[in-house]
């Protein structure tokens, strides 16, 4: 019970229901904040418990800064968890050790239990592997089930060993649509021990940094790493400081032939030039209104791409429309109105809160777009991408190149060639205005070509070349959950067909929607034959190409990529394409909305201008471009309104933890502890806990240490921790083949992240890592600096481990940006680094670190490795931790003959002691234990 000392609480009655509310307004102040800080301030108003949660922190929210960099810590507890199962599975493999570790210290192992709900949603495991053919999803549902049941099996014994866990079987849906779609509650209820029912605003902490989806329905969350997710599980409230918000004021409206995937990949781009990470990101004004729930939730999934820690639409009538087509029920949606308009939390578009700084889009000025190779803020007009990809294909500097074509862009604002201003009239792309050359008076010359003949089976002969488009996927929680443009694909699809085109025979197309109410309108529309004669069958229900589940090419296809070195694409309408990270034989990957993936497998090259240059030839002998085919905003809206239905989502989630035979048939052991097998490669017990001690340890300097790694900018959790296939030849295909497993069955390394072993092995392992350790090289090798051998980072560790040997890895800008990733920082930890020295990271790896006990430094201001005239090769070591009573704010750092102090970025007292007990884990252990 909170301690009310502003005398908050109050009963708000809503269809006879009295509920327990804490009124916001009562706190002098809290009238001037942003919704999002309104919902902070609700939080602690209810948890205030003069320990943890505070009176000072509470007044701290409301008389908060916006200017002001560093604000006050708080606490904050979230309603619920989510998680999906290469997340989810080594969290319950950490539970799971928790609780042996609780009977080893004579402890009651029920203490290691979710106190608070936490649902698990199976979407990341299912792999492309079969594609064009109509039993495509069955065959590849059923190899998810052979190769992972394992896996599965751990989670059906968590959810019956744990109280409040609850798992939705593989083959229903991305974890975000889910979300989005049936599990979010807006208003949260819960009944009290004494009886009464508390309603509050829903909120949670989520382990995919794509969370922040739920947004778009006025709901407080975003990503966090694995551990940090236990410790909410288990009660602990997340440390935070009291975030910047970033206005985003939004007026008009988007122009015909727009997608929500123009929308977020301008707001991506204008974000990461303002520089949001870490902050809230709020949207506000009179264009809020023009913007569909689904469009708003596709806004919120990006958030990580521009680095906020959430994107936020507040509650209004949009909110509710979308409460009711979804299944809600009416006294779920009367409820939500009620308490939002009571609580100062439903939009005003003519109210203006106080914010740090504010951005402003027109609608209207949106164009079509595409985001590539290889960051999603990378934003690429339609009109431009032909010169730009060929200016990448002939070797120009990508980052020029991009940012030259993002500056010619911006001047394309108002172009009204792509569509016309004339909705009705115009259905599609017109080419009155010619694209302008993204390079102003660069000679870019012209692509590289590498015609190469190719065969798949008794299929027609054709050439490959760069810039081909070898993979066209349909995929990812970012773009599949709105029916506009799914709808906008498929009708295209149609229109395509009618008049006659087929993709071209070197793409792999693929459709895997975020759940399965998008295949229920679908078919209801009439549409699945279209989509399944370009060969956009459906493949499965989950991440599939965003997460790296691409599956093969075709051998003949991926043959000739490698042979001749081929600098293909793949084009998905995911929020994902960093290096490496889509399919290993792709170099570039363009991210773009459901429609221009169709456009983009009919035109089969990156290279095709899709204003100017047709897409094919139709029956009629007459070339085809994508204006006679792009379908109007009227087309799309007719058949939503005919065929988007509220009662398919009440009767697809009706059954929803249910699963299938194979599902429910699993063998699932029992018991309060889980018994692990020596012979499994893909559960084990993780070292955590081996030989914690008591109390935690003084903190110790680092002396003597080696560089495992010099990394330049904007090194990702992929580069650090892969997700995709595992190499045969390296040490986790080593590890794996030594344990009896084919290459065949390797599946992923996202798949296999209960099994410490495979993770270590594949730290640093990315396709496309660079190491100046070893310039010129790309891949997870290093050089073992007391003799100067290059091996792979593995080998160099267990070289450097036996010397003992403590390591620390160098990097620039941004570290640790895109997923959400923990084993990004468990097997950094694992691997013996004991400190990483970064010119700035990104949030939620920052604090994964933390959270694992690595310590995590600063360059100081405008410096990096390079301008202090480190090389890597230096002896390092760093004091000024163990002479510290806490944990100090900078330490010294000694790289051979350079010295400087380096800024510790431990920025809370919670992170603080997290750190000191060597981990979040181990403190949550201790104080459970006491």
């Amino acid at each position: 019970m909170s301690d009310d000392s502003f005398g908050t609480r109050d009963t708000l009655t809503v269809d006879d229901t009295a509920y327990r509310i804490h009124r916001i307004d009562r706190v002098p102040g809290s009238g001037r904040l942003p919704y999002s800080l309104k919902v902070l301030l609700e939080n602690l108003l209810r948890t205030e418990d003069g320990h943890l949660v505070t009176r000072p922190q509470i007044e701290a929210v409301a008389h908060w800064d916006p200017r002001s960099e560093h604000n006050p810590e708080i606490q904050f507890s979230p309603a619920r968890v989510l998680m999906q199962d290469f997340t989810g599975v080594p969290c319950v493999v950490d539970l799971v050790a928790m609780r042996d570790a609780m009977t080893a210290r004579g402890g009651d192992v029920t203490r290691i239990n979710p106190l608070i709900p936490t649902e698990l949603v199976i979407d990341h495991s299912v792999i492309a592997d079969v594609f064009g053919t109509e039993d495509a999803f069955r065959i590849n549902t059923d190899l998810e089930f052979t190769r992972n049941r394992e896996r599965y099996e751990l989670l059906r014994w968590a959810q019956g060993a744990f109280d409040d866990f609850k798992v939705v079987p593989p083959g229903t849906g991305i974890c975000h649509q889910v979300n989005l779609e049936y599990l979010a509650r807006v208003v949260f209820t819960r009944e009290a021990a004494d009886g009464r029912i508390d309603a509050y605003p829903d909120s949670l902490v989520g382990t995919d940094s794509h969370t922040p989806m739920v947004n778009g329905l006025g709901v407080v969350g975003w990503g966090v790493g694995g551990i940090e997710a236990e410790a909410a599980m288990l009660g602990q409230p997340a440390s935070m400081l009291i975030p910047q918000v970033v206005g985003f004021k939004l007026t008009g409206e988007l122009g015909e032939g727009t997608t929500a995937t123009d929308l977020v990949l301008t707001v991506a781009e204008m974000l990461r030039k303002t520089g949001v990470v870490g902050k809230f990101v709020e949207f506000f004004g009179p264009g809020v209104a023009n913007v569909p729930l689904a469009n708003r939730a596709t806004i919120g999934n990006m958030s990580p791409e521009y680095g906020s820690t959430i994107s936020i639409f507040p509650i209004d009538d949009v909110t509710l429309d979308y409460l009711r087509l979804t299944g809600r029920s009416e006294a779920q949606v009367r409820l939500v109105e009620a308490y939002a308009k009571e609580q100062g939390l439903w939009h005003d578009p003519a109210r203006e809160p106080d914010f740090s700084e504010v951005v402003e889009l027109d609608l209207s000025t949106v164009t079509p777009s595409i985001a590539g190779p290889k960051r999603p803020q990378d934003r690429i007009p339609v009109a431009l991408a032909p010169t730009a990809v060929g200016a990448l294909l002939g070797g120009a500097d990508v980052p020029e190149v991009v940012s030259r074509v993002q500056e010619a862009g911006l001047d394309e604002a108002s172009m009204e060639s792509f569509p016309a201003s004339d909705p009705v009239s115009v259905h599609g792309p017109d080419t009155s205005a010619p694209p302008r050359d993204p390079v102003p008076d660069t000679d870019v010359g012209t692509p590289p070509s590498e015609k190469v003949a190719v065969r798949v089976g008794d299929g027609p002969e054709f050439e490959l070349d760069h810039g081909h488009v070898v993979i066209a996927a349909i995929t990812s929680c970012t773009n599949t959950s709105n029916p506009s443009v799914m709808i906008g694909a498929a009708l295209l699809a149609k229109k395509a067909v009618e008049k006659g085109l087929r993709s071209k025979p070197w793409v792999k197309t693929t459709l895997a929607p975020g759940s399965r109410i998008v295949t229920d309108y679908y078919e209801r529309a009439g549409l699945v034959p279209y989509l399944e004669k370009l060969g956009f069958y459906l493949v499965g229900y989950g991440c599939t190409t965003c997460i790296g589940n691409s599956g093969p090419l075709p051998d003949e296809i991926a043959a000739a990529v490698d042979a001749h070195d081929l600098n293909v694409s793949a084009v998905l309408s995911g929020n994902r394409n960093f290096e490496g990270r889509i399919h290993p034989q792709t170099k570039m990957n363009f991210l773009a909305s459901p429609p221009l993936v169709i456009a983009y497998a009919l035109a089969g090259s990156m290279l095709v201008d899709l204003f100017e240059d047709p897409l094919g030839v139709g029956d009629d002998g007459k070339p085809v471009y994508l204006r006679d085919i792009w379908p109007d905003t009227r087309e799309i809206q007719d058949v939503i309104d005919e065929c988007v239905r509220s009662e398919m989502f009440g009767s697809g989630y009706a059954d929803v933890y249910h699963g299938d035979d194979t599902w429910r048939n699993l063998d699932v052991p029992t018991g309060e502890v889980f018994e692990w097998k020596d012979t499994s490669t893909y559960v084990r017990r993780p070292p955590y806990f081996d030989g914690m001690p008591a109390d935690p340890e003084p903190l110790r300097d680092i002396e003597g240490a080696r560089v495992l790694a010099l990394l330049g900018d904007s090194v990702t959790t992929d580069h650090i921790s892969p997700a995709g296939s595992i190499r045969r030849d390296g040490p986790a295909g080593r590890y794996l083949q030594e344990h009896g497993v084919d290459p065949a069955d390797f599946n992923s390394y996202g798949s296999r992240r209960g099994n410490h072993e495979v993770m270590i092995r594949g730290t640093f392992a990315n396709i496309r890592l660079r190491n100046g350790l070893v310039p010129g090289v790309e891949g997870g090798v290093t050089r073992y600096l007391p003799t100067d051998e290059r091996m792979d980072i593995y080998d160099a560790v267990q070289r450097y481990a036996q010397d003992g040997t403590p390591l620390v890895v160098l990097a620039g800008a941004e570290y640790g940006s895109g997923s959400s990733r923990d084993w990004a920082a468990k097997g950094t930890l694992l691997l013996g680094v004991r400190a990483v020295i970064a010119r700035s990271y990104e949030r939620i790896h920052r604090s994964n670190l933390i959270g694992m006990g690595v310590l995590p430094l600063q360059f100081p201001e405008e410096t990096s490795a390079e301008s202090l005239g480190i090389t890597g090769e230096e002896e390092f070591t760093i004091t000024g931790l163990a002479a510290a009573d806490g944990i100090p704010e900078t330490v010294h750092v000694r790289a051979g003959d350079v010295e400087f102090d380096a800024p510790v970025r431990i920025d809370t007292p919670a992170e603080a002691a997290y750190f000191r007990h060597g981990g979040i884990l181990q403190y949550v252990l201790r104080q459970l234990g006491r």
